[in-house]
């Protein structure tokens, strides 16, 4: 079977089983600041990968529902959650969230770095993102501005919004939230070759008013 006719599912599955560990390890640093200061409660971590952000979360007293395509990032980030002693903290759910999104309403809501190359209904997802906000709840989105150096003309079709259109694309109700954090941010990340370049994020933090 080519790549082309593997789903989504199947692309995810077989990237994380290219390597016993793809990511870090590490949550993200923006979840970290934007978060660490607000009072634990219930969170949802869409594209939850091998699951750093949801553990990080878990240890620091969220009950989290965790999200993600790849069944195998998913056993992987059970058994970090496992080994950090939080396994009774997260709900693993395996879920492509352009057929189906979690119920219920949290706390805080992290979409981490939430792309893929493949045809994702990415707004709408974020749209869900945001109803799924309790009253003086957070959603925090944190993006790509951009492709790393290394890839800078390999997709001219793709466009990677600014927070403010991300803000637009949301289409939040006018007098029913604030916005926190609106800003693009310049990080180092390692290429493919083992030399440091930097690349463009962004970050959207916005809070839904009490009720």
């Amino acid at each position: 079977m080519t790549d082309d006719n593997l789903t989504e599912a199947e692309r995810w599955d077989a990237r994380y089983a290219e390597s016993d560990r793809i990511w870090s390890g590490n949550p993200n640093v923006v979840l970290v600041r934007e978060v660490k200061e607000l009072t634990p409660g219930r969170a949802l971590d869409l594209g939850c990968g091998e699951g750093a952000d949801a553990v990080w979360l878990a240890r620091q007293g969220w009950r989290v529902t965790a999200v993600d395509i790849s069944r195998v990032a998913l056993d992987r980030a059970a058994g970090h959650a496992a080994e950090a002693g939080v396994a009774d903290r997260v709900d693993w759910q395996r879920r492509d969230l352009g057929e189906s999104f979690p119920e219920g309403e949290f706390d805080l809501v992290s979409a981490q770095f939430l792309h893929t190359w493949g045809d994702m209904p990415r707004e709408r997802i974020l749209r869900n993102a945001a109803a799924a906000v309790a009253p003086g709840g957070v959603l925090l989105i944190v993006s790509h501005g951009g492709f790393p150096p290394w890839e800078s003309h390999a997709h001219p079709d793709i466009h990677f919004p600014t927070p403010d259109e991300l803000l637009e694309s949301l289409q939040l109700p006018d007098g029913q939230w604030e916005v926190l954090l609106s800003d693009e941010h310049e990080r180092v990340q390692t290429g493919p070759d083992g030399e440091p370049a930097h690349r463009m994020d962004n970050a959207l933090k916005t809070r839904r008013l009490a009720r």
